[in-house]
């Protein structure tokens, strides 16, 4: 099999494509974490011993097997396993509270958990469910020791080839709008993320950092497509940026994916012009919104191109800024994908003309299948137009510009309604970055006694020195009078999930409890 082969619209499983590369690649490295190699030949070994000891576990084809892990060899070991089995791949938030990560696992109907001494440690005094194997990843104590459990060397499992639509994976979603739910994605599904990969350059010779989780899909759509094209993926346990760069150095690494806060994080770090990453040819980046003024300074300092994408764990339909290309569109997201369709609705439904503003829907050949167990969830992320194409609610605002490269407003939830006009956080927050003095900044909706809603700034300070009323002034002075900002509060830094979105609904709980009365900054609507 040829690269050139797996980028033809008919599918291949990933099994196959994994074995294939494994006789052609041999001695070359597939895996690697800070402590561990894995050769292309071993992979697919390994692979077989999992599986076979999974199918020796009674485990079914298309039954999902949830793994509760950090970012190691063994934890990648488990999920591709799992496909070979004929299984499904089902990562936990292992981040999560423990109580939240046990109702993924009954949610997923798993009946074998993959997991590590960490983990096992926050599940440690709750009622965990009796017919549930653990397997510890680490052969620490957390269950049956995984060196022991997998099968004999030269172990080969039954053959159970899936077909297109057949579930891949389950991802759960981050809980930042309420609770996690099950996002069932298919292998034609993820073998449609490998190819648009392998097309913009993936090749025996990358070499991609996975510095986030692998539970999230934001870490998938780097590790499954380098994979495929037989490239190198490098796991960190835990992301940091000085050890970020240094393994960039050490391991030659073409590719990333990161998420905007570890961007910030690097290019502040004082010495980043000191680091050798010539060896970069493509960094990717997507999750949580992406700085203009970040994305320029990117462009500016770190070798390769740089790449935007914007679009949802469900799917839907995705846009791309190749940004290197179009140093004049960093404000925006970038156009649609090859094959993708978004459509902009207002709040009725109904489909709105180019330019206007509204909220955004989309579809492609990457849809999930649905919400695992929740169809009702299903049908309300669904749109469908008039012609009858099933399109996803993205839960964004945005518009089209002239040359139809989509411009994100706000998520559709986190718009402020204040005396009855509608105000995009995002709009503020750009203007209180401006300021050097604020390093990163969140604007969230409070009650106010005078007009039901009013922007709240919650900031994390560059300069500690800094006036926080000053910087309010100096934003508000550049503010429209309707956009005015009421209040604003200093923290240590902003609460996000594992993948860097800031956590509003926890800023909205936190200083969102008591009505600000009427005082001179804040908006009017006169």
């Amino acid at each position: 099999m040829r690269i050139e082969d797996i980028v033809e619209p008919e599918f291949v499983p990933l099994s196959t494509i994994l074995r294939v590369h494994a006789a052609r690649r041999g001695a070359a490295t597939a895996l690697a974490d800070e402590t561990t190699q894995l050769s292309w030949a071993g992979l697919d070994a390994m692979l077989d011993r999992v599986a076979a000891a999974l199918q020796r576990e009674g485990v079914e084809a298309n039954e999902p097997v949830a793994i509760a892990a950090s970012n190691a060899v063994p934890t990648a070991l488990a999920f591709l396993g799992a496909l070979r089995a004929g299984a499904v791949a089902a990562p936990l938030t292992s981040t999560a509270a423990p109580a939240t990560v046990l109702a993924m696992l009954a949610d997923s109907t798993s009946r074998v958990l993959f997991l590590d001494a960490a983990m096992a440690a926050g599940l440690a005094g709750l009622p965990f469910p009796a017919h549930v194997k653990r397997i510890a990843l680490d052969d620490s104590d957390a269950g049956e020791a995984f060196s022991s459990w997998i099968a004999a060397a030269g172990a080969v499992p039954e053959e159970r080839p899936p077909q297109p639509a057949d579930p891949f994976n389950i991802i759960y979603s981050s809980g930042t709008t309420g609770s996690p739910k099950g996002i069932v994605q298919s292998h034609q599904m993820r073998h449609e993320y490998a190819r648009r990969a392998i097309v913009s350059g993936y090749d025996d010779d990358t070499a991609t950092i996975c510095s986030t989780p692998l539970y999230s899909n934001t870490t998938l759509v780097s590790f499954l497509p380098t994979l495929t094209a037989a490239g190198k993926v490098v796991l960190m346990k835990k992301f940091d940026a000085r050890g970020f760069l240094e393994l960039s150095q050490r391991e030659r690494v073409t590719n990333a994916m990161l998420v905007p806060v570890q961007y910030r994080r690097i290019m502040e770090l004082p010495d980043f012009d000191s680091f050798d990453l010539e060896s970069y040819r493509l960094k990717t980046c997507t999750s949580a919104p992406f700085p203009a003024w970040l994305k320029a300074d990117v462009l500016a300092r770190w070798p390769g191109g740089l790449v935007e994408g914007y679009g949802l764990t469900e799917g839907g339909a995705t846009t791309t800024l190749i940004a290197h290309k179009f140093p004049d569109k960093l404000h925006t997201v970038g156009p649609p994908s090859p094959g993708h369709v978004i459509k902009i609705i207002d709040e009725d439904g109904n489909e709105l003309p180019p330019g206007a503003m509204g909220e955004i829907v989309g579809r492609s050949p990457l849809m999930m299948n649905g919400y695992h167990g929740k169809p009702d969830k299903t049908r309300e992320m669904e749109w469908f137009d008039a012609e009858g194409h099933r399109y996803l609610r993205h839960g964004d605002v945005g518009r089209f510009d002239e040359d139809g490269f989509l411009i994100l407003m706000d998520r559709s939830k986190d718009m402020i309604i204040s005396g009855g006009f509608n105000i995009y956080p995002t709009d503020l927050e750009a203007e209180l970055t401006r300021q050097p003095a604020v390093r990163e900044a969140a604007v969230v909706g409070v009650p106010s006694d005078r007009w039901g809603e009013t922007p709240l700034a919650v900031v994390v300070l560059a300069d500690p020195a800094a006036d926080p009323q000053a910087i309010l002034a100096d934003a508000n002075s550049r503010l429209g009078k309707t956009q005015r900002i009421s209040a604003i509060e200093v923290v240590d830094e902003l609460p996000r999930s594992p993948i860097g979105k800031v956590l509003k609904r926890e800023l909205r709980d936190r200083f969102g409890g008591n009505p600000i009365t009427q005082n001179p900054q804040e908006n009017t609507h006169a």
